[in-house]
């Protein structure tokens, strides 16, 4: 088992300044964020830490301007949002290092700007993270979508504070304590969702999973390369070719019975549902999983005690191409299971369907969950152990 240092074991007088690390890399349409679930879920700790009287100096990542100051990856637009969340003013600094944070009052807050603007952030580098050190006199992390990283704020930071200045906050220890669940499953049966584009980044999370669970169903672009490694002809479909040996060696998947096809994602004349033991001809591209496995699939959700679900089973952006995954969200949903889904597009297709609130636990990092799971050392979860 994993244990961290937690808000609880630290001792915080009023108006300490806490430099406190969040993931508030939201996807967003020019200046518009489109899904604030990362900037909700620091809310309980803010408040905790705002009323046990602490100044707070918040330092997110964005994007990937790579070391260099980029005006469509500035945090501007989360700071109106955080206020709007909070209902409290949120002060914005320009810059990320040099900034004088030593006026901050007991519950005032202060969001630095983008810490990627800096090449040293990255790479982990011992003077950036020296000039982050002297903006506060405490560290929390609850940047668990980034802990898979070994950056400066992440990894190099924390190590400047006495250990018992730093701790994880609240969502940070959620994440450990759910995806535990998933590694020392303890209740059975135990049912993995996989899906997404291709096993490439997955390969270790996937091998983990097939030894972790019960059953391992698997969609998306990713049950292509499966069929396909098993002979299956899948027409013009995406398939990953560079893990086809790895699809042959992964053999214990429940793969689909049938894929709903198209000639065309962005303007498809002819959509139909074709068994999988007839394959695709060579016009046709899969693009969702078909009713049959929908409802093979719901029956092996419905028997399940614990479930983890990371990616979507289909192009489920457009409406077409989305009820496996839909239906996937609802059957996950009500299962009769403790709940996680895994993080990155897996989010927004339950958000999507509605089913969201049913969840017990949805994670705020794809690729961390994803490590977490097979067993990687997250750095930024290490230099918090307890």
């Amino acid at each position: 088992m994993i244990e961290i240092r937690t808000l609880d074991q630290l001792s915080i007088p009023s108006g300490a300044r806490v430099f406190y690390r969040v993931d508030y890399n939201v996807p967003l349409e020019g200046t518009r964020i489109t899904d604030a679930t990362r900037i909700e879920e620091t809310l309980p700790t803010i408040r905790m830490l705002r009323d046990r009287g602490a100044a707070l100096v918040l330092a997110s990542h964005l994007g990937r301007p790579k070391g260099e100051r980029k005006s469509k990856y500035s945090l501007a637009p989360v700071r109106e949002k955080l206020a709007e969340l909070l209902g409290a003013d949120v002060q914005w600094a320009d810059d990320c290092v040099g900034v004088d944070t030593s006026q901050l009052k007991a519950g005032e807050l202060m969001l630095l700007e983008n810490l990627r603007f800096h090449a040293g952030e990255e790479k982990n580098d011992a003077q950036f993270a020296s000039e982050l050190r002297k903006l506060a006199d405490f560290y929390v992390n609850d940047a668990f979508g980034a802990c898979h990283r070994a950056h400066a704020s992440i990894d190099a930071l924390p190590r400047l504070f006495p250990n018992d200045h730093t701790a994880g906050g609240l969502l940070l220890a959620k994440e450990i304590e759910f995806l535990q669940k998933i590694t020392n499953v303890s209740e059975r049966p135990f049912v993995a969702l996989l899906g997404g584009a291709k096993i490439a980044g997955k390969i270790e999370p996937l091998e983990a999973l097939v030894k972790l669970a019960d059953k391992v169903l698997i969609g998306g672009g990713m049950a292509n390369t499966f069929l396909a490694a098993r002979g299956i002809a899948m027409g013009g479909s995406l398939v990953d070719t560079d893990s086809i040996e790895v699809a042959n060696r992964i053999t214990n998947v429940v793969l689909p019975d049938d894929l709903v096809v198209a000639d065309s994602l962005d303007a498809p004349a002819n959509i139909e549902v074709v068994d999988v033991g007839n394959g695709l001809s060579e016009n046709q591209k899969a693009f969702d999983i078909g009713p049959k496995t929908v409802a093979r699939y719901a029956d092996e959700l419905k028997t399940a005690k614990i479930v983890f679900w990371n990616g979507p089973m289909g192009v489920f952006e457009r409406e077409q191409f989305a009820k496996g995954t839909i239906a996937m969200a609802r059957a996950v949903a009500e299962a009769d299971a403790i709940t996680v889904v895994g993080g990155g597009e897996s989010v927004e297709a339950v958000k999507a369907s509605g089913f969201a609130d049913r969840i017990t636990h949805i994670s705020t990092g794809g690729g961390a969950s994803l490590e977490f799971i097979s067993g990687a050392t997250l750095p930024g979860v290490e230099v918090l152990r307890a």
